[in-house]
């Protein structure tokens, strides 16, 4: 989560949860929403945690950021978008791969 404060967003929530799933972070990027994903590898040896966030997961993820949108009283609502951060740690050292708008609910 440092790793994207630094770069400027700013934390709404962590592990937000509801029946359909759960959202490591919602934060802010300016005007848009932004729903992230973490992924932790050891290392790459068997790929990228990004890898990992398969299209049954990115349902999911849609399905409960409409649930976290259906809280919200502004309208009309922000822009949003989802990222995936794949964090792995060779040779003890954290490396991070942010992939923004790494996918979208029209798929």
């Amino acid at each position: 989560m440092a790793h994207l404060l630094a770069h400027g967003l700013q934390l709404l929530a962590r592990n937000y949860r509801c029946r359909f799933g759960e959202i490591d972070l919602v934060m802010r990027d300016s005007p848009t929403l932004v729903f992230v994903e973490v992924r932790f590898r050891q290392s790459q040896r068997f790929g990228r945690g990004a890898d990992t966030v398969t299209q049954a997961k990115q349902r999911k993820l849609i399905a409960t950021a409409r649930h976290y949108l259906a809280g919200i009283t502004r309208h009309p609502l922000p822009p949003c978008r989802f990222d995936v951060v794949s964090v792995s740690r060779p040779n003890y050292e954290p490396q991070f791969e942010w992939i923004r708008n790494a996918f979208t609910q029209d798929g």
